[in-house]
């Protein structure tokens, strides 16, 4: 069959405008530079109460996508959960990320799940729902080896790696490795910048941190800060605009980047493509399939200690942070979204041949 028609579908938290909302955005422009008509279908979403989380999952399944007007959709790409709930019969999903709390996370701190009759038995049905859901897709993708891993794990299924280009990358720049280390996240339990402001009570001054994004942990954050009598030298940048964004990396020292099995972790490559090395940890999960040690960046077990030492290296010598940068710009530069399109219109072109 030949694709003409898309739709990305997106499963939208009001107010929240992180990784996975700037991807659908991005691949939709991607689509439409490609020439193929391409529009977004969101559908609000909530995890809490819990007993009303099924109803989510049921809205999407209610929804059939295949017609718009009298015509046809050719292809639906589906992105995280339960946006691949939907009903087509050429259904393609990139997936983000299935619904983490009833996955790995489940067990640890970072997760909400009890072992209450209600959450085992809504658990119990995500993982099945799921891998019936994802099952029907003509062709199954992922953003990362790491999200891959987890369907492999939880639901048998196997998903293609898909990279793709950060946001920013056509306008990032290189510039002076400077007196501070820059934190890009959203400010949530499992992205640990706790971790990373725990760190530089360890790090050798005049170094700072800086840190861009805002979230729920803010205020925590912030208590911390001060706790740790470190309010002279790391800061909570707050949201800040791409242009900001773009010479705080250009002046950066690296990156530093602590999450818990972060599913992608764009920020790594906005990084390289600054020409800057990153500071990372061995279960960060995303950004270790790009971050290699001592070759384009640090990797660090996650305690503040380990993790400082790593810092201070990159503080005692500029050139050391210019090598790695330098090869994390080579590696970053070859990942493109014409490939991305490719495959995943081509999953169900093939279908159809």
């Amino acid at each position: 069959m030949s694709v003409r028609r898309v739709l990305v579908l997106e499963s939208q938290t009001p107010f929240v405008h992180g990784g996975a909302e700037i991807l659908v955005r991005q691949l939709a422009g991607a689509l439409r530079a490609g020439g193929y008509e391409t529009d977004i279908v969101s559908i609000p979403f909530r995890d809490h109460p819990r007993d009303e989380l099924m109803a989510h999952l049921a809205a999407w399944r209610l929804i059939d996508v295949s017609e718009s007007l009298g015509r046809p959709v050719d292809l639906a790409i589906a992105t995280k959960f339960p946006s691949y709930f939907v009903r087509h019969p050429a259904k393609v999903a990139w997936l983000v990320h299935q619904h983490r709390a009833a996955y790995e996370l489940c067990g640890t701190p970072f997760g909400n799940f009890e072992h209450t009759d209600l959450d085992v038995g809504v658990r119990k049905q995500i993982v099945e729902l799921d891998t019936k859901m994802l099952g029907e897709c003509a062709g199954l993708f992922s953003i990362a080896r790491t999200v891959s891993a987890r369907l492999q794990h939880y639901n048998g299924l196997v998903a293609t790696p898909l990279y793709h280009p950060p946001k920013l990358a056509d306008r990032l720049q290189r510039g002076p490795y400077g007196d501070y280390m820059l934190t890009v996240t959203r400010l949530e339990k499992v992205k640990r910048v706790d971790l990373a402001i725990e760190a530089f009570r360890h790090v050798d001054a005049p170094l700072r941190l800086l840190i861009a994004g805002d979230g729920s942990m803010r205020d925590d954050l912030e208590a911390r800060i001060v706790h740790a009598g470190l309010a002279a030298r790391v800061q909570l940048l707050g949201r800040v605009s791409d242009e900001e964004l773009i010479q705080l990396y250009a002046g950066a020292r690296g990156l530093l980047f602590t999450p818990f099995d972060e599913d992608y972790g764009y920020v790594t490559l906005e990084a390289f493509l600054s020409h800057k090395p990153v500071v990372t940890t061995t279960d960060a999960g995303g950004p270790l399939e790009f971050v290699i040690d001592d070759v384009n960046g640090c990797i660090a077990s996650p305690s503040p200690e380990d993790i400082a030492a790593a810092v201070n290296r990159l503080a005692a010598d500029a050139a050391l942070a210019a090598r790695l940068g330098g090869a994390g710009y080579d590696r970053a530069r070859t990942i493109t979204w014409d490939g991305v399109v490719e495959r995943l219109v081509g999953a169900v072109e093939r279908q159809g041949s």
